[in-house]
């Protein structure tokens, strides 16, 4: 499979974007799909997670404003962010996670995006 994020870019504190997450195969099958995000220096986090009935979790740090939802007819995953702040500041990778709870594939190359203060 492969992922193809997009929608990242440079924005002021206050600003929203969309990213979107496209993958190679069907993931209307695929229960649960999750947004990452790796700032710099630091480990990969999970940010938010959907399961394929629409449930959704998020961070701590970002709920209420971001929003993660699918097109499973696009075989797409979005991850709508609203009141950016410059600690959103990183890479952000989409991937999906099997019962066992481990990413279930390779990493994309990820979607930067930068909030200026």
């Amino acid at each position: 499979v492969q992922l193809v994020e997009s929608g990242g870019g440079l924005v002021q504190a206050g600003g929203s974007l969309r990213l979107s997450c496209a993958a190679s195969e069907n993931i209307a099958a695929i229960d649960t799909m999750v947004w990452f995000r790796q700032a710099p220096g630091k480990q990969r986090d999970l940010v938010a997670t959907i399961t394929s009935g629409g449930r959704a979790n998020y961070q701590e740090s970002v709920k209420g404003r971001f929003t993660i939802s699918r097109d499973n007819a696009k075989n797409t995953v979005y991850l709508r962010m609203d009141s950016l702040k410059p600690e959103d500041t990183g890479v952000y990778y989409c991937n999906s996670k099997t019962i066992f709870g481990t990413l279930r594939w390779a990493w994309g190359q990820g979607t930067q995006v930068t909030v200026s203060s």
